[in-house]
C-alpha cells in the first residue's frame, strides 16, 4: 500500500511539471504570426518567406503575416526580430549575410544577430555564378583570367552591394587568381546586372533565378558556379573547385530566426512547421520554381551551419579588409 501511494504521488508529481509545458504547447499558435522579412517584396528572399508563410498558415489555422522591412542590409528587420518578445509570434526571415557578415562589417549595431537570434531552420539555398556579358572574348574561367591579367585594370565588375556576398565573393576570386580589377558598386543586382549588360563593367556574380534567360538568349556567359557540386539547372556550367578554386563556394541561405530566449519547445515546433513545408510537394515545386533547392535541417544542424558560415565568413572578410561603419 505505502508503494502504490509513493508511485501514486510520483506520478501527480510529474504530470504536475508537464502541465506547463504541455499548456504552452498548446496555447502556441493560438494567434497570428508575423514573420519580419529583412528585404524588400518581390526579392527572392521574401519569395522564400512568403512560401513558407502561407504554408505555415494552413498547419496553424492562423494568419502568419509578413512584414518586409528592407534597410540597412537587413540590420533594421533583425533589430525589430532581436528584441520582441522571445513568444514565437515574432519571428524573422533573413539570408546569410543578414546573419553571419554583417556583424563584421557595422562595428557599431546595437545587437548582434549571431548572439540574439536563436536559429529555427533553413528553407532554401540559391549558389553564385561568375557571369561575364558576351561582349568580351573569354568563353571559359581559364581564358578570362589570363584576359584579365593580359588587361590590369582595365576590366571591371559590379558589386551588388559594398559588403554583401556577391561583393565579397568577387574580391575573394580577384584575391586568389591574382587579379587588378576595378570595383564598382551598385545598389543591387538589378542595376548591377543592366551595366554588365551594356559593358559599363564585365562581370559580377549572381544567383542565376532571375537571369538564366538572359545566359538562354545568348547575352549572358557563366563561366563557373560558386558551388560544391554542379547546380542541377545548370549542369554544363563547372564549378570553381573543378577549375583550380577549391573552397570558393557561396551558397546563400533563407533561413527562419526567433528571438533568444524562445522556449526549445517552441523552436522545435516552428522547426517542424518548416520541415513538414519543404516535405509538401506544392512548397517545393514553388521553391523549385525560383530556383531555391530545398533545405530541411534539424535547429541544431542549422545552428551549426550558421556556425561554420559565421567562421568562413570572417576569414574572408579579414582578407579583403572591408568595413562599412
Amino acid at each position: 500500500m505505502r508503494c502504490t501511494r509513493a508511485l501514486l504521488v510520483l506520478l501527480l508529481l510529474v504530470l504536475a511539471s508537464a502541465a506547463p509545458a504541455g499548456a504552452r504547447a498548446a496555447d502556441y499558435t493560438s494567434r497570428p504570426i508575423r514573420i519580419i522579412v529583412s528585404t524588400s517584396a518581390g526579392g527572392i528572399t521574401d519569395v522564400a518567406a512568403r512560401v513558407l508563410g502561407q504554408h505555415m498558415s494552413q498547419q496553424t489555422g492562423q494568419s502568419v503575416v509578413i512584414e518586409n522591412r528592407p534597410g540597412a542590409s537587413g540590420n533594421l528587420a533583425m533589430e525589430g526580430v532581436a528584441k520582441a518578445e522571445p513568444d514565437g509570434y515574432t519571428l524573422g526571415f533573413a539570408n546569410t549575410g543578414n546573419i553571419v557578415v554583417n556583424p563584421l562589417l557595422y562595428r557599431h549595431m546595437t545587437f548582434n544577430p549571431l548572439a540574439d537570434l536563436a536559429p529555427v531552420a533553413p528553407v532554401g539555398t540559391v549558389p553564385l555564378f561568375l557571369v561575364t556579358n558576351t561582349l568580351i572574348p573569354p568563353t571559359t574561367l581559364a581564358d578570362f583570367i589570363a584576359y584579365a591579367k593580359a588587361n590590369p585594370d582595365k576590366l571591371s565588375y559590379a558589386g551588388a552591394g559594398a559588403g554583401t556576398t556577391p561583393d565579397l565573393t568577387a574580391h575573394e576570386f580577384a584575391r586568389r587568381a591574382g587579379l587588378s580589377l576595378v570595383y564598382v558598386p551598385f545598389h543591387g543586382t538589378a542595376p548591377a546586372v543592366t551595366a554588365l549588360l551594356g559593358n559599363d563593367v564585365q562581370f559580377t556574380f549572381v544567383s542565376m533565378g532571375p537571369h538564366i534567360q538572359l545566359m538562354r538568349e545568348g547575352k549572358l556567359r557563366v563561366l563557373a558556379a560558386a558551388t560544391a557540386q554542379r547546380a542541377p539547372y545548370l549542369p554544363e556550367v563547372a564549378t570553381f573547385g573543378e577549375q583550380g578554386f577549391p573552397g570558393l563556394e557561396t551558397t546563400t541561405w533563407f533561413a527562419l530566426f526567433a528571438p533568444r530566449g524562445t522556449p526549445p519547445s517552441i523552436i522545435d515546433q516552428l522547426n517542424g512547421y518548416v520541415r513538414d513545408t519543404l516535405a509538401d510537394a506544392q512548397a517545393k515545386g514553388r521553391l523549385e520554381a525560383d530556383y531555391i533547392q530545398p533545405l530541411a535541417l534539424t535547429a541544431r544542424e542549422f545552428a551549426a551551419l550558421v556556425k561554420a558560415d559565421a567562421d568562413k565568413w570572417a576569414n574572408i572578410v579579414r582578407q579583403v579588409g572591408l568595413t562599412l561603419d
